[in-house]
């Protein structure tokens, strides 16, 4: 987390959480989703608009965080600290996007590292993996690798029904829609 975001935090510790105006697609892009496009229904029906401001994506990628503490109701949402308020996020799928790489190193959309521990394939045949920093889908894009992965036997995929899998590994597609 950014020290500036810290000392925003304990300069304002009571600001108020935000819902529904952020989202994370399956490929890994941000979305910023407006009170019009909020209106129009969930963010797998209306997104909103993709960000591509290069420092704001990354500010927002050093600062996406889940709620982990054992006294919160709210545990498996994740969140953008930005500034002293958080701002909870919308999932088209997963809370992580990773990456595969043509030698099997995998990294979050975020950009962190990780070492894989567990692979995922769901009915549809989407693949997703865990890692400590938490579960996600595998782009789109590095299908290939990945499928090299599974292949030559360094990844055996366990067969999980897709819905099941936020109750499964923790995570929250909607933190909105918890606070209706």
């Amino acid at each position: 987390m950014d020290e500036i975001v810290k000392q925003a935090m304990a300069k304002w510790p009571n600001v108020p959480h935000c819902y529904g105006w952020l989202g994370l697609d399956a490929r890994g892009n941000w979305y910023m989703r407006d009170d019009r496009v909020q209106a129009e229904g969930t963010f797998t029906q209306a997104k909103g608009s993709m960000l591509k401001h290069e420092k704001l994506i990354d500010f927002i990628n050093r600062n996406y965080l889940t709620d982990v503490s054992a006294q919160s109701s709210a545990k498996g949402q994740w969140f953008f600290q930005n500034g002293p308020q958080r701002v909870y996020v919308e999932l088209e799928a997963t809370p992580i996007v990773w990456r595969v790489s043509a030698n099997f190193e995998v990294s979050a959309h975020t950009g962190e590292p990780a070492r894989l521990q567990r692979c995922v394939m769901d009915e549809h045949g989407r693949l997703y993996l865990e890692a400590a920093a938490g579960f996600g889908l595998v782009h789109t894009a590095d299908m290939l690798y990945a499928a090299d992965a599974i292949e030559q036997g360094l990844w055996v995929p366990q067969e999980l029904l897709a819905a099941d899998l936020p109750k499964r590994f923790g995570y929250v597609r909607s933190p909105k829609a918890l606070q209706s």
